[in-house]
């Protein structure tokens, strides 16, 4: 009897399952393989055809992956794969259009058509984001990014891209249906008076909040009088509204009327008073303050939000009530103390227009969906269309992993 035949049956791996380690091994060799930089196209092209998801995403990651393996990525079945290639082609594109070769070059512009017209948006995102700044690439890619209905797609190109004339911002603007991409116009260095006028026409009074914060965009003074006539009723125009510097002294005196004592304190400070509008601050500062005393104020966000936490009653309640109150730095200090994340980034994500980014966001502050709603009727103030609703009337409508990849574009890599 040999060795093998006296061994107990239990001492043997099965078959399957040593065909199974076999396969799992190759496929984690070909990956690291198909990651390397010394390897040659040849390899990564055959690798990109045969590997497995993990391998052709390495290939697409790769930059030395020829254009041919480039252009075969952009069609693989795996969302994965193509938006690693979609961000590999966006950071290396302008080094890519250097080859030499007509033919390789044109399909590396093809590539990255194909990947702006992607089915899928995190695709387009990914590529969207990587090739903002660039003056490089073909306009009609730049354009159609810029028009995509998906603001996670077209927000960054439409606040950064040196490719989009002052016709097409017009153009895009006028014809948009989504918030979100108005105020992305709305946060463009060297916006336009005319841009401007047609943000403010169109845009609810969250982009009109984000193109006052704006200090680079220019407003004509029409307009700009016609946004201080109606700030007595918009709270979130006030702050913004007193650190733009084209206000005249009429316009100064007219928003001290209805700022609060902080704001008025801030616009007292301004260079250049004359004395009719310096004795008028004093005035309504002294007024407001009073005021404000007798009536308690509004609590300083940051004060209000940590004795919320040391009292245990930072929760759906105290987040719901600011958000009624139209609270919004009360808001997003909650929502960064409660997420862990920075007050920027929770700030940007209710500037952003994304009813899935924001609702994402108060499930990592671990808000109910109740709370992720609220956030876009009364903070965000999204439009029906626009607005995510819950599943059942109660749970969240998107799975973790989804959240979190909404999470991501802002980011926040961390889970739960």
């Amino acid at each position: 009897m040999s060795p093998a035949e006296s061994r107990a049956p239990e001492a043997y791996l099965p078959p399957a399952k040593a065909l199974q380690l076999l396969e799992e091994h190759t496929r984690a060799e070909q990956a690291a393989l198909a990651a390397r930089a010394d390897v040659g196209e040849d390899l990564l092209h055959y690798l990109a055809q045969n590997g497995a998801p993990a391998t052709r995403r390495a290939v697409a990651a790769n930059p030395t992956a020829s254009a041919w393996s480039n252009r075969l990525l952009a069609d693989d079945e795996e969302d994965e794969v193509r938006a690693e290639l979609a961000r590999k082609i966006g950071r290396l594109f302008p080094g890519l259009l250097l080859v030499e070769r007509k033919q390789l070059r044109d399909l590396t512009i093809a590539t990255l058509e194909q990947l702006a017209h992607d089915e899928e948006p995190r695709v387009r995102a990914a590529l969207a984001e990587e090739i903002k700044h660039l003056d490089c690439v073909p306009k009609e890619v730049v354009k159609r990014l810029a028009e995509d209905v998906e603001a996670i797609v077209s927000a960054p190109i439409l606040e950064y891209s040196p490719l989009l004339s002052e016709s097409d911002l017009i153009e895009i603007v006028a014809a948009a249906q989504c918030n979100a991409m108005m105020a992305a116009v709305a946060r463009r260095k060297g916006l336009s008076e005319v841009v401007s006028d047609i943000v403010v026409a169109k845009g609810d009074a969250s982009v009109v909040a984000v193109l006052l914060a704006n200090v680079d965009a220019r407003i004509r003074k029409r307009t700009l009088d016609r946004i201080v006539t109606q700030a007595s009723e918009v709270a979130e125009w006030h702050g913004p509204l007193v650190l733009r510097t084209e206000l005249s002294p009429r316009m100064i005196r007219r928003i001290a009327s209805f700022v609060a004592s902080a704001l008025i304190d801030a616009l007292s400070r301004r260079n250049g008073l004359d004395e009719q509008t310096s004795v008028t601050l004093k005035r309504k500062f002294v007024e407001r303050s009073q005021a404000e005393a007798k009536a308690g104020g509004e609590p300083d966000a940051a004060r209000a939000v940590e004795a919320a936490r040391l009292a245990g009653t930072l929760d759906d309640a105290f987040v719901a009530a600011a958000a009624e109150a139209c609270q919004k730095d009360t808001v997003v200090r909650a929502l960064a103390v409660l997420a862990k994340v920075d007050e920027s980034v929770a700030r940007r994500i209710l500037e952003s227009g994304s009813a899935k980014a924001a609702t994402a966001l108060a499930w990592k502050a671990g808000l109910s969906m109740r709370i992720a709603f609220k956030l876009q009727n009364s903070v965000m103030r999204l439009k029906g269309c626009e607005q995510l609703p819950a599943r059942g009337g109660v749970d969240y409508p998107m799975g973790e992993q989804e959240m979190r990849w909404h999470l991501g574009v802002f980011g926040i890599v961390d889970g739960r």
